[in-house]
């Protein structure tokens, strides 16, 4: 059953990194900012160096991991897919949106949607980890602080907050779609 569960993890991952990389990888239409030589501006540095964080990166369990896509304006969106640890969803997987996310430099912050009575928060940054060559493992790592938040059938929440480092999946071990013009 673990199995199968880590295939799903896999797969479902697989999909939503294809889906990005096909989507980074489209032609845009060419902007009209002022350039000097081959510098490019400040922002448009930044957002190339911003999207490069968009990956899947472990989370807190061996087969668990939290999807981030960075948009235009420092937008986040993603996702925790874990395993529920309740009484009523003991080892069922469970898929946690984003309900708001945002990255500033490389400050990233973002709260999941309550599911089964547990959201989480994220708090720190995305650095660069112990990977050499970007597409691999660790390449780019995400430390902060993850509070979970959890309401009881009262509804009172506790909160639990631990420090946290999550790394980067290796991106060379997903084929890359082929874009066609």
């Amino acid at each position: 059953m673990r199995r199968v569960r880590l295939i799903r993890a896999f797969v479902l991952g697989l999909g939503v990194l294809c889906a990005s990389v096909v989507l980074l990888g489209q032609d845009s239409k060419p902007t009209t900012t002022a350039k000097t030589g081959d510098q490019a501006s400040a922002p448009e540095k930044d957002a190339k160096t911003s999207t490069t964080y968009s990956g899947m990166y472990t989370f807190l369990k061996d087969g668990e991991f939290v999807q981030v896509t960075v948009e235009d304006e420092g937008r986040v969106t993603g996702f925790i897919s874990r395993f529920g640890d309740g009484e009523s969803d003991k080892g069922a997987f469970l898929d946690q949106f984003f309900k708001n996310g945002k990255l500033e430099g490389n400050k990233l912050s973002f709260t999941t949607e309550i599911v089964h009575g547990v959201a989480f928060d994220f708090k720190g940054s995305v650095e660069r980890g112990e990977g050499k060559n970007p597409g691999d493992e660790a390449y780019f790592v995400l430390k902060g602080t993850l509070t979970e938040n959890a309401s009881d059938v009262n509804k009172k929440v506790t909160s639990h907050s631990r420090e946290v480092a999550f790394k980067l999946f290796p991106q060379d071990s997903v084929p890359v779609p082929v874009v066609r013009k």
